[in-house]
């Protein structure tokens, strides 16, 4: 689905990512680890649009999408969380997801304002599809309460909800289980597991080792923005490289 060729990104005199080849497979949980200041997150950054290459390609569904901005690769289906969940605090939670499904509208201001056929229409797709999303990730039963006053791990799924309102392909989640619980751990991972049961893509930047290794279909190793290695987690458990530079010898042994 997602093909990534000899990548690279400099920020001036630093490579943050250099000539980082991958493919990202259709149906599957593709995760990428690394320690901190690997080039993970920039790698993200390039895949969805936030920044542009200084060399290499990404094609996506067999379109190169190298130079496209964030909001077209979003259009295309490309969708992501982020480390830090940001929302609309004094908005509710169901409304922080009908923003979300505007992506696919086509209602502009004057539409809004004179609440016109269209723009009607379109509020009831959106509040449909928000809805459904909050469904999926559990969370029907808070679709009212305040952004503000929810906890941390109903975030994170209304992060996985507010990605799914955009009717993507394939999900790029930044740390899903970042600052959770070992048991919302396992339930957040059960919700990345039941995404790909429904046929989306996803592709997850983690560092609970023992989520990963359960969960992830092939993993990427990443240090200081080059691949090291690149396999199942068998593969990656065992190699010497990744125990080096990431993992320790406890993973090894397991």
């Amino acid at each position: 689905m997602l093909e990534i060729r000899n990548l690279t990104k400099r920020f001036g005199g630093l490579t943050a990512v250099r000539d980082v080849s991958v493919t990202m497979e259709a149906g599957k949980i593709n995760a990428i680890i690394g320690p901190n200041g690997a080039g993970k997150t920039t790698f993200f950054n390039l895949i969805s649009g936030v920044h542009q290459p200084t060399s290499g390609s990404i094609v996506f569904k067999g379109q190169d999408v190298t130079r496209l901005r964030a909001d077209q690769m979003a259009r295309l289906g490309v969708s992501r969380t982020f480390q830090t969940t940001a929302l609309f605090d004094n908005a509710s939670v169901l409304d922080n997801l009908i923003v979300g499904h505007r992506l696919r509208t086509r209602s502009g201001l004057w539409d809004v304002l004179a609440r016109t056929r269209l723009a009607r229409e379109e509020e009831k797709i959106c509040r449909d599809k928000a809805e459904r999303a909050l469904d999926f990730v559990g969370l029907n039963h808070i679709h009212h309460r305040l952004a503000a006053d929810i906890s941390q791990e109903e975030r994170k799924r209304v992060a996985f909800a507010l990605a799914l309102c955009t009717d993507p392909n394939i999900v790029l989640l930044d740390e899903p289980a970042g600052g959770v619980n070992p048991e919302e751990t396992v339930g957040l991972a059960a919700l990345i597991r039941k995404m790909v049961d429904s046929g989306l893509t996803v592709c997850l930047i983690e560092h609970k080792m023992d989520m990963i290794m359960s969960l992830a279909d092939k993993i990427l190793v990443l240090s200081y923005g080059e691949k090291i290695a690149e396999g199942t987690p068998a593969e990656i458990r065992a190699n010497p490289q990744v125990i080096e530079a990431y993992l320790g010898s406890e993973h090894a042994a397991a």
